[in-house]
């Protein structure tokens, strides 16, 4: 009776622990700098887009500044590394051509027409010089694998940028090496529940779900799915150790007032009219 009980506590004692771990050390956003008050407002998803008007497109961007809206991006490395603005990792969607963006290069991607319209793959150079600090830009590195070449070249870029941005990642190590090229840019956590969204319950997507390598990232904010809004690791973040909001992808009038209502930050999509 007594190993038993010796075993009970044993147990109990190591969930503690690891719970402590988690809670305190593992999950933990960064509390050592404080957020611009200017970069928590509504971002346009991938631009100001729809109707003739393809996402991730220098038009999106453009009608976006126009609207005083901030501007929400994605950005990944062509074949040459070359940084180009586009959110698939496949190009079939968007351009109708078979193939990954990494296995072209740079002069070939521009070339490549959006959705049917006479708008092209824009470099985050081009993106950049467009905006011209305008409005803020929110932007999302691309990646699920180890490799981070993408935040030495995004960061030799945003280096000599003169507008604000801040950055976010479902990639903890992105974020992480961004971190050291850019150590005072503001950076978050792209969030949702990646078990559940992609059937997977191996080790790193049940610590990605938990948010448990946010002692990697060191995020300044949490960008969520709005499905996930009340998960634990979002309520833990955000709630208890306060970090501000983003919430995608909001389309609507009412999940808009619903999201300002829980103060968060929309990340939307509108369409031009």
């Amino acid at each position: 009776m007594r190993i038993f009980i010796w075993i009970v506590v044993a147990v109990l004692a190591l969930l503690l622990i690891l719970a402590l771990t988690y809670f305190i050390f593992l999950v933990r956003p960064r509390k050592t700098k404080k957020v611009k008050a200017s970069l928590l407002c509504e971002y346009a998803h991938r631009g100001l887009h729809g109707r003739n008007v393809p996402e991730n497109s220098l038009l999106a961007f453009e009608l976006a500044c126009r609207a005083g809206y901030g501007i929400e991006l994605d950005i990944q490395l062509s074949k040459d590394g070359q940084v180009m603005v586009f959110h698939d990792f496949t190009l079939v969607r968007m351009t109708g051509h078979s193939g990954r963006v990494n296995e072209l290069d740079c002069c070939e991607l521009v070339k490549l027409k959006l959705a049917g319209t006479e708008e092209t793959i824009p470099t985050f150079s081009q993106v950049l010089d467009l905006v011209n600090g305008r409005v803020p830009l929110l932007v999302e590195l691309k990646g699920e694998t180890f490799d981070t070449a993408l935040c030495k070249k995004a960061a030799q870029l945003l280096a000599s940028y003169q507008g604000e941005y801040c950055i976010e990642s479902f990639n903890p190590l992105l974020l992480r090496d961004m971190g050291k090229y850019l150590p005072t840019s503001m950076r978050g956590i792209l969030y949702t529940n990646v078990c559940k969204e992609k059937r997977k319950y191996d080790v790193i997507h049940i610590c990605l779900t938990l948010m448990a390598f946010n002692f990697l990232a060191k995020p300044a904010f949490v960008a969520f799915d709005k499905k996930y809004r009340r998960s634990l690791p979002v309520k833990i973040t955000t709630g208890l150790y306060k970090a501000p909001k983003f919430v995608w992808t909001i389309k609507t009038d009412g999940e808009l007032a619903e999201a300002r209502g829980y103060a968060e930050k929309s990340i939307f999509e509108k369409e031009d009219k």
